[in-house]
């Protein structure tokens, strides 16, 4: 699966995620529904998911 894909898969199910790092290669934190644990990293320089990032902190509203 596509580092996009993950992260927009991720939100579907209500989870949210940061930006650790913008890298390159830019580290996301995958955290449970509540923002608190997070639960695994996503590291990738995929140029899609840096042009999917750009201005983006996370998916918290």
């Amino acid at each position: 699966m596509e580092p996009v894909e993950i992260l927009r898969r991720w939100e579907d199910c209500g989870a949210i995620w940061r930006v650790l790092s913008l890298g390159p290669p830019v580290t996301v934190g995958l955290y449970q529904c509540t923002g608190g644990e997070e639960v695994d990293r996503l590291i990738s320089a995929d140029p899609d998911l840096l042009r999917f990032l750009a201005g983006r902190g996370g998916n918290e509203v």
